[in-house]
């Protein structure tokens, strides 16, 4: 991100070095320092940190940290969107290549295959299951959608009660409106320290990794295919979308940022984003986990405290205000600071969802449908 420094500063403005951190932070303290001061740190002209005072060259003024901060985030974002990309490329390319058989034509594949299409339910469960009374460390989950639903925590609880008996870890993503279930919160103080929890906007399909050995992702649409894949590979590589995303994401236990603009919550400026890309209605609710009916009171809101009469002007109004980009963290939400989104939580778990195949572990089922 914002470049790589110089050979003896080799890092990017998220990870300064020391010399780097005490000259910026000088910098923002008294407002500008003498241009000898960078001489030793070159990496923070390099990454836009330090630029010349227009009314004095001798001088150097820093970049606002809000505004640094916007470029990290947005460079991330880029960063994940590009590997989601590349993760899609990746398993329909193999996906493809599996189909094409081999040289005996119909034999099913061996255990240890690479790739294999689990058909049906009680397919997808068993692999679950093997895969599970195998991990001995590490669990990751990627949750997509909405509350969960304490029946569905509740069926896999004795699963994750196992694991944990055994020392195995587990991180799971959730959207952020899973943190407006009741549910969750129990199955989690329940777990202690063996899970460990983390929100974002919106997150890839689901998808399960153990021990960074076998994961699972769907394989269709209405999710009663899934693939399990064990190359290496490909394996390094969802581990790699994991890992990105777990640094872009909050703890559950922590509060969500706030926006920089008064009377606009987390929620309706991720929606004010999407919509600025021209999604409809259904597709912002999928992605971020929440019902059409909630997407569109949202949408109201913010056409309301926008002061927009149609959609067309509210994307001109949302354009103008700057919430066609990424979130600004401006500082830790407060108590209520995401406005009427406790209304979600009945109305998510209000909403007909379609039953779920077993997990292996509390909410890691694949759907039968949506």
């Amino acid at each position: 991100m914002a470049g790589h420094g110089t050979e003896e500063h080799p890092h990017g403005a998220d990870r300064l070095c020391e010399a780097g951190d005490r000259v910026y932070s000088r910098a923002v303290r008294r407002g500008r320092v003498p241009r000898g001061d960078a001489g030793p740190v070159p990496c923070l002209l390099e990454l836009a940190l330090l630029h010349p005072d227009p009314d004095d060259m001798e001088w150097l003024v820093p970049t606002s940290p809000q505004e640094v901060m916007t470029r990290l985030l947005r460079g991330l974002h880029d960063e994940v969107s590009a590997s989601e990309r590349r993760m899609g490329s990746a398993v329909a390319a193999f996906e493809w290549y599996a189909g094409l058989g081999g040289p005996a034509p119909g034999a099913r594949a061996g255990e240890g295959a690479a790739i294999r299409v689990l058909d049906g339910p009680s397919r997808i469960q068993a692999a679950l299951d093997q895969a599970t009374e195998a991990c001995t460390t590490e669990v990751l989950t990627v949750q997509p959608g909405g509350i969960r639903r304490e029946q569905e925590l509740s069926e896999g609880l004795h699963r994750a009660l196992e694991l944990r008996g055994r020392g195995v870890r587990m991180r799971d993503l959730y959207n952020h409106v899973a943190r407006h279930g009741q549910g969750l919160l129990n199955y989690l103080e329940l777990m202690g320290d063996a899970v460990e929890a983390r929100t974002l906007d919106e997150v890839v399909d689901r998808l399960i990794l153990f021990d960074r050995k076998v994961a699972f992702i769907p394989a269709n649409a209405d999710r009663t295919m899934a693939l399990e894949l064990r190359h290496p590979a490909l394996i390094a590589y969802l581990v790699t979308v994991f890992e990105r995303l777990w640094r872009l994401a909050i703890p559950l236990t922590a509060p969500l940022p706030e926006t920089r603009i008064e009377g606009i919550s987390h929620r309706e400026q991720s929606i004010a984003a999407l919509l600025a890309e021209g999604h409809q209605d259904a597709v912002i609710a999928e992605r971020l986990g929440i019902s059409v009916r909630t997407c569109r009171a949202h949408i109201a809101r913010l056409s309301e405290t926008l002061g927009a009469a149609s959609r067309t002007q509210l994307g001109v109004r949302i354009a103008q205000v700057g919430l066609d980009g990424p979130v600004e963290v401006s500082g830790l939400g407060a108590p209520g600071a995401e406005r009427a989104e406790g209304n979600e939580r009945a109305d998510a778990v209000g909403r007909d969802l379609p039953g779920q195949v077993t997990g292996v572990l509390p909410g890691r089922g694949f759907p039968t449908g949506r």
